[in-house]
């Protein structure tokens, strides 16, 4: 089934999965139309190729926290179409889908979770449009419910969950999860929980690795105040290959937030863990849709990143190794009436258990500022550095992204964006360094 087929079928089953339930939430949609030229389509070392990139889409989003149903669902589908006819048209999508259904209140629950998107095929070589990927990851299953007391209750998972991707199958797998929490609520501002988790991995590509079994126990806990938060998970992990030594380790997440001043915001996460591809693309063990939604906009449609520009490949290795995920990573934002600055550094290491050649440390810092010129007219700043090293294969890549925006929103429902964004990158890897300068300018309607 093509990739977008499946993407289509993956929004349809999480509309009709849920029974003799109204959809009455807040959905809103853009529709827009952008007309690209980059001096470098291909991001190619030697041989540059210019091209005019035309691409009709739509954004949607659909939000509803209620007694029965609780969802949050973005997604994106864009049109493709290169003037130069080097590369063939394509079409693109990309959904964010979590849901609950409390089939019966204060006992059982059923959710489903989905992410799609567009990943590199080969993630050493550059991201030109014939490297670009579908993938799905699917989540779904029943959750039980029960009490100990008025602060103590249980909760017992069973998942079916699958991964998907359209060109390179060492990424498809069957799996399934149970899990058993007993989570007590301290006080209004606490909680702690202890977690057991089993998950079992078919791969579907015998050549793609071993088959195995990740088990996880670990507690958590969950500190909120109106201006500091601490979400801190600590454990054990043991991941059992099929014909693959074993390997155990601890387990920990931490996430530190604090916000000085409604117009600032600071947070800490630090990582170190057993994980994979499939795996990180889904919401963390022990989180549940309720959770992922305490911070949701009232505006669905400000769940997309960036409404103007359409989807964007990520730079997932899609395989289905498992490695011990070992990263830092900082935000700080300022939201103020007319300037908004967010800076996000990130440190990460990735240590493969049974095939090391995409072992790597990866270094990046982030920046955006966004500044109205006038309450309709918006100015955007950007960019990005990226160094990753490849300690297997001795492999160092060094990338850069910065350019500007305007946009403006010319009436209730109508706005025009230009942008200019350029990207180098330096590899001591042959034929892997480039550069390109690419202009955007897109109209969107909203509704």
């Amino acid at each position: 089934m093509p990739a977008y087929n499946r993407l289509a079928r993956a929004t349809m089953l999480a509309l009709v999965v849920v029974p003799g339930c109204s959809w009455a939430g807040d959905f809103a949609y853009a529709v827009f139309a952008s007309v690209e030229h980059s001096d470098n389509i291909a991001l190619s070392t030697s041989n540059p190729a210019s091209t005019n990139v035309f691409t009709p889409g739509v954004n949607f989003a659909y939000r509803q926290v209620g007694s029965t149903i609780q969802a949050n669902i973005v997604g994106t589908a864009e049109y493709l179409d290169y003037s130069n006819k080097q590369f063939d048209s394509q079409t693109l999508g990309s959904l964010s889908l979590q849901a609950n259904w409390t089939a019966i209140p204060e006992r059982l629950d059923f959710s489903i979770e989905d992410d799609a998107g567009v990943q590199p095929v080969d993630t050493l070589t550059s991201n030109a449009p014939d490297n670009q990927q579908q993938t799905n990851v699917l989540s779904l299953g029943p959750i039980l419910h029960f009490n100990f007391n008025e602060a103590t209750r249980g909760q017992a998972e069973l998942k079916y969950m699958s991964s998907y991707a359209s060109k390179v199958d060492d990424f498809d797998s069957s799996r399934g999860l149970g899990a058993l929490r007993i989570i007590r609520d301290v006080s209004p501002t606490t909680q702690v929980s202890l977690n057991l988790e089993s998950q079992r991995v078919d791969l579907k590509n015998s050549d793609a690795g071993p088959d195995y079994t990740r088990n996880e126990f670990y507690g958590h806990y969950v500190h909120t105040l109106r201006d500091f938060d601490v979400d801190a998970l600590l454990g054990w992990g043991y991941v059992d290959f099929s014909h693959e030594p074993s390997a155990s380790k601890p387990m920990a997440r931490v996430t530190l937030g604090w916000r000085p001043s409604v117009d600032n915001s600071f947070s800490l996460t630090g990582t170190y863990e057993f994980s994979d591809a499939a795996q990180d693309m889904l919401l963390q063990p022990g989180q549940t849709i309720i959770d992922s939604m305490t911070n949701v906009p009232t505006n669905p449609l400000d769940l997309i990143n960036d409404p103007n520009r359409g989807i964007n490949t990520g730079s997932v290795v899609v395989d289905s190794q498992v490695y011990l995920d070992q990263s830092l990573q900082g935000t700080y934002s300022y939201r103020g009436d007319r300037l908004s600055v967010t800076v996000a550094p990130l440190y990460r290491k990735l240590d493969y258990l049974n095939d090391s050649t995409f072992d790597q440390k990866e270094k990046t810092v982030a920046f955006s500022v966004e500044y109205k010129l006038r309450p309709t007219l918006l100015l955007t700043t950007f960019g990005d550095f990226e160094h990753i090293d490849y300690s297997f294969i001795d492999r160092t890549d060094k990338t850069y992204r910065y350019g500007a925006a305007l946009s403006h929103e010319f009436t209730q429902h109508w706005s025009w964006r230009v942008s200019y964004q350029r990207q180098l990158r330096h590899s001591t890897a042959d034929d892997q360094s480039y550069h390109e300068n690419e202009i955007l300018f897109a109209v969107v309607y909203r509704r």
